[in-house]
């Protein structure tokens, strides 16, 4: 610690009036959070590795020229062995992500959004920052290869499988690990493989916005490994809609950046780097659960175990043995699913596929008003109690759209919600995590956004939704605020929110 107060001096001129110890940190590095007299407070890191720190610096430098948001590195000891960079503030997408996972993997809309966010810059890190990167500075090996598959998956039969218990045939199961490392490496790649993608590794500024750290571990390689590392991590528990959002979101931010295989491709490859992934943490898991008595990664293995399970059976795998060993694997009693298997329902009604009528360029708008072109469109958005009645349209245009809310869940029922509204974070949760308001809001989202458009087309200057409910308190207020929202930020549009019952009015800006 004196060494790297020394260095903080020589860059300084002065010394950090407090060194704070950065715990929870996963390598075997010191980071300590140093602060300045005004304040001002910088990361200092002692490393085990000076070729590791070599990596980091390097790769911080390339990272930055290539404007990508990653930590400046400002001074860097003699030795090498310590180093000073910035301080990207004290949340990490880890941090901000902790109420979805103690619910179980039921994330709120601002916790998706910052998945989404960070899954769109994934491909900008791994493409652009491969770009005139000199992989001799990677460490410990400049590219992802056939030892290090075959090196993890062996991880994974000594760590985790032997100790299971479970009767397997290993030259069988050798042969197929050979088949397996032939095709994860089958095409070639020019990306940057982070190898250590995840969400403590991604720090949030104030605004929400990611940038990301401990990259050191980076290599060339392909660019499924990272999407599946992050995505399939057993903890974080993603419910299946949101991870396949994330996937989406993903392949349309990967096309900016480079040419993409087709979707069916892509998904093919990504299931493989999936298999392999969780093949790879089981092994992980096992050392440090079986072997070390961690409990933590004892706690583990159950979700993770549910993964290859939903994997296998929802995976085309072509490695006949790998496959059988695995499902029996998951059918070892220590390893039996406590969750019950999802219910399916019906498809509901569908509309016949036979177009009416073709329409023409020349037939011209369908409809004709004398109000066309006046523009620009506000939209009014109210909140309100039934007992109270509808709100009052004050534009003559008739009142627009009311939504009846009282279908779904009410917290309002329940003690701890009474005295706060669908503003609040807890009833936020509680609404999102029953779900029915999602499934409710996905219908007004299609209806509103369509009329929206058909307004904005035709310079229509005033439109206005209204959500009721018993009070007006809870799941009116949540509607009405989630819409007017999701209104502003798609189209730009000048929102006009009041919820009635609250006392409550905000104008968000067009944009």
């Amino acid at each position: 610690m004196q060494l790297l107060q020394q260095l903080y001096l020589s860059h300084f001129g002065h010394l950090p009036i407090a060194m704070t110890p950065i715990t929870g940190a996963g390598s075997n590095r010191g980071y300590y959070r140093m602060e300045a007299p005004d304040g001002k407070t910088v990361i200092g890191v002692v490393g085990t590795s000076i070729d590791e720190n070599h990596a980091f610096i390097y790769l911080s430098k390339h990272f930055r020229k290539r404007q990508l948001p990653v930590p400046e590195v400002f001074a860097v000891s003699d030795d090498g062995m310590r180093y000073l960079q910035q301080d990207l503030g004290p949340t990490s997408l880890f941090d901000a992500l902790k109420g979805g996972r103690d619910a179980g993997g039921r994330y709120n809309l601002h916790e998706q959004q910052l998945l989404i966010e960070t899954i769109r810059q994934l491909p900008n890190i791994q493409v652009r920052g491969a770009r005139e990167l000199n992989w001799e500075y990677c460490y410990p090996q400049p590219e992802f290869n056939d030892e290090n598959v075959l090196f993890d998956l062996n991880y994974f039969k000594y760590c985790f499988l032997k100790p299971s218990g479970l009767d397997f045939h290993e030259l069988k199961l050798e042969a197929n690990f050979r088949l397996f490392a032939k095709d994860l490496l089958a095409e070639p790649t020019e990306s940057f493989m982070y190898r250590d993608f995840q969400a403590r590794n991604v720090m949030l500024d104030a605004d929400g916005h990611p940038s990301f750290i401990d990259f050191q571990g980076g290599r060339k390689g392909p660019y499924y490994y990272d999407l599946a590392s992050f995505l399939w991590q057993a903890s974080a528990r993603y419910p299946d809609k949101l991870r396949w959002r994330l996937i989406y979101e993903y392949y349309r931010s990967l096309k900016n950046f480079t040419e993409v295989p087709s979707k069916r491709h892509f998904i093919d490859r990504l299931a493989l780097f999936v298999l392999f992934r969780t093949l790879q943490v089981l092994g992980a898991y096992g050392y440090r659960g079986y072997f070390e008595r961690k409990q933590h990664f004892i706690d583990s293995i159950p979700p993770a175990i549910d993964n290859l399970r939903q994997m296998l059976k929802n995976g085309d795998f072509h490695y006949p043995y790998l496959v059988d060993m695995l499902t029996r694997l998951t059918e070892l009693p220590q390893f039996e699913s406590k969750e019950p298997e999802p219910k399916t329902r019906a498809d509901g009604f569908r509309t016949t596929e036979r177009n009416v009528y073709q329409a023409h360029r020349n037939d011209g708008p369908a409809t004709f008003s004398k109000y066309d072109g006046r523009g620009p469109l506000v939209v009014r958005v109210f909140s309100f109690s039934y007992r109270k009645g509808i709100p009052e349209d004050t534009s003559g245009n008739g009142g627009g759209y009311v939504f009846d809310c009282r279908s779904t869940h009410n917290p309002g029922r329940y003690e701890p919600y009474k005295m706060i509204t669908g503003l609040d974070e807890p009833v936020i949760r509680f609404l999102e995590d029953d779900g029915e308001i999602l499934t409710f809001l996905e219908s007004v989202y299609r209806l509103a956004d369509a009329h929206v458009e058909r307004y904005l087309q035709r310079g229509f200057t005033d439109l206005m939704f209204s959500f009721g409910c018993t009070g007006g308190q809870h799941r009116s207020v949540y509607s009405a605020q989630h819409l007017a929202e999701h209104l502003n930020r798609k189209y730009g549009i000048e929102v006009h929110i009041c919820h009635r019952e609250q006392n409550i009015t905000q104008i968000l800006p067009a944009q």
